[in-house]
This record gives C-alpha cells, sequence and structure tokens, in this order.
C-alpha cells in the first residue's frame, strides 16, 4: 500500500511520515522543496498543491491520501482541488487533518476553511476518515528563549484549558486510520489527556526547568502587534481571533474525547507535562 502525504515535512506530517514507515506504508511525500530531507526509503515529488498538475503526477500509483493543508489564504481552494484530483485517481481512502470544533468557529478563516472541507468529504463517495486535532504541544518548543531567558510562558491561551494534543499522537491516529479497517467516514477528536492552561503550562514548564516561570497574560492587542512585526497581519490576525476562542473557554475536550482517543490508539494519549519533562530535557543536555 502507498500512500501520499501533503505537508510531509512539517511539524505534524513529518511524524505522520514515521508513523507509517513503522506500519510498513510506501510513503510518498508532496513538496515543493525539492531539497526535501526524507526518510530512507520515503518517495520525494515535487509540486503544490495550487498546481492541480503536479498534485495529478504525485497521485499516480497512490493507493490512500493523508491531507494536510497549512494556514495559507487559499487553504480551502488548495484543499478542494486536491481532493477532486484524488477522486479522480481513484484514491481508496483520505484521511483529513482539520481542526478541533471546527464547525464552532465560523469567525476564524482556517476552522471554517477546514469545516468546509469536511463537508465536501461527506458529499464525495472516497472514503474518508477525519481527525480533528487541539493545539499542538509541540508548539511550544519556539518558546524555548521567552521560557529560559525571561522565565515566562507567553502564548496567550488563558486560564479556562483547552485542548491540546502531542503531533505524534495526531501521527500514530492517522496512521492507523489509513493501514487499518474500520475508520471510513469516522471523525475523531484528537486531543490529550487533560486540557491545558496558560497558568498550568507555566508551573509545569517551571517544574522541568526547575525555575520560576509565569503565565505572561497578555492582552490580546499586544499580542496581535507583536505577531505582526513577524508574521504577515492577516496571520496575526487570525491569530488573535482563535486565541479569543481560547480565552472565552470555547476550546476544551470531553471525557469522551479522551476515552475515543484512547480506544483508537490503544493506550492513553501523551500528556503535556510528559511532553515537557522530554523537551527540558533535551534542551539542558544540548546546554551542556
Amino acid at each position: 500500500m502507498k500512500v501520499l502525504i501533503t505537508g510531509g515535512t512539517g511539524r505534524a506530517g513529518s511524524e505522520v511520515v514515521k508513523a507509517l514507515l513503522q506500519r510498513g506504508a510506501d510513503v510518498r511525500v508532496l513538496t515543493r522543496d525539492k531539497h526535501a530531507k526524507l526518510p530512507p526509503k520515503v518517495e520525494l515529488s515535487v509540486g503544490d498543491l495550487q498546481d492541480p498538475v503536479t498534485t495529478q503526477a504525485a497521485m499516480q500509483g497512490i493507493d490512500k491520501l493523508f491531507l494536510l493543508v497549512g494556514n495559507v489564504p487559499d487553504e480551502l481552494t488548495q484543499a478542494l482541488l486536491t481532493l477532486e484530483v484524488a477522486r479522480k485517481a481513484k484514491v481508496k481512502h483520505i484521511t483529513y487533518l482539520s481542526v478541533f470544533q471546527a464547525e464552532r468557529f465560523v469567525g476564524v478563516p482556517h476552522f471554517i476553511a477546514k469545516h468546509t472541507v469536511e463537508i465536501a468529504l461527506k458529499t464525495f463517495d472516497t472514503p474518508f476518515t477525519i481527525l480533528r486535532p487541539g493545539y499542538f504541544f509541540q508548539n511550544d518548543v519556539a518558546l524555548k528563549d521567552a521560557l529560559i531567558g525571561a522565565g515566562i510562558f507567553p502564548t496567550p491561551i488563558g486560564t479556562p484549558g483547552v485542548a491540546a494534543v502531542d503531533v505524534r499522537d495526531i501521527a500514530e491516529a492517522a496512521a492507523i486510520s489509513l493501514t487499518s479497517e474500520g475508520h471510513a467516514g469516522k471523525t475523531y477528536n484528537v486531543v490529550g489527556s487533560a486540557p491545558i492552561s496558560g497558568p498550568g503550562a507555566a508551573a509545569i514548564w517551571g517544574d522541568a526547568l526547575g525555575r520560576q516561570v509565569n503565565y505572561a497574560n497578555l492582552p490580546l492587542d499586544v499580542f496581535e502587534a507583536q505577531m505582526r512585526t513577524m508574521l504577515p497581519s492577516w496571520i496575526a490576525l487570525e491569530l488573535r481571533m482563535m486565541f479569543q476562542i481560547y480565552q472565552e473557554g470555547w476550546f476544551t475536550p470531553t471525557s469522551a474525547d479522551v476515552a475515543t482517543l484512547s480506544t483508537l490508539l490503544r493506550r492513553a494519549p501523551r500528556s503535556y507535562e510528559d511532553f515537557v519533562r522530554e523537551t527540558a530535557k533535551e534542551w539542558k543536555a544540548k546546554s551542556s
């Protein structure tokens, strides 16, 4: 069985590649980077989801598709065009990476784009699985300087607690859906064992790093202004909208979500505490 992975060089997609290889699948990655470093035996197909011709070429000889589309202005167009190409190529199964509670926040562009793709999948005749992950644990690796230097957890995720997950659990869920039966038509909320909050995350990092770490609790206006110095202004505004949802408490998982994922993985989801301890240990090893 051969699986095509889009976004296979990114944070989540690269883990999906590893998980599929562990299950004996043949893997092809579609990427714009012709020099991308991939694991041995993984095929490289150079192309862009904006260009259906290159997507068609990447689909040749493919049995199944893992569809991950980045947060870009034309995310919806890229996803729908890729679905059409997959249908014409008679792909046997599509696993699509959506987002937790996609249908509830139609004002946030990447949420409504992903929800629209979910609707499209449900109207097509190609078997599919939808994965809806929460906030990625691994996002916080980028906070190293703030955590170690200033001793702050700067991301404004709020205090109610948000659904969050280790990308390795996303990858394992994706690999299971693509290599075993019984997942067609299913939607899985992919979330960790417990929600995380800003103060809670700061305390966990402080314990792992052996120092005081405080939650910055940045006003969202300040956060958006900071993001505009590093990212396009449309992304800064979209992130501000997303974090507003987090702070209002609309992004929390249920015990049923955790139970369903545990059944799928045949184990409990990884915890944020374990991820933080693992990451802090790696940081300390590199600095010694």
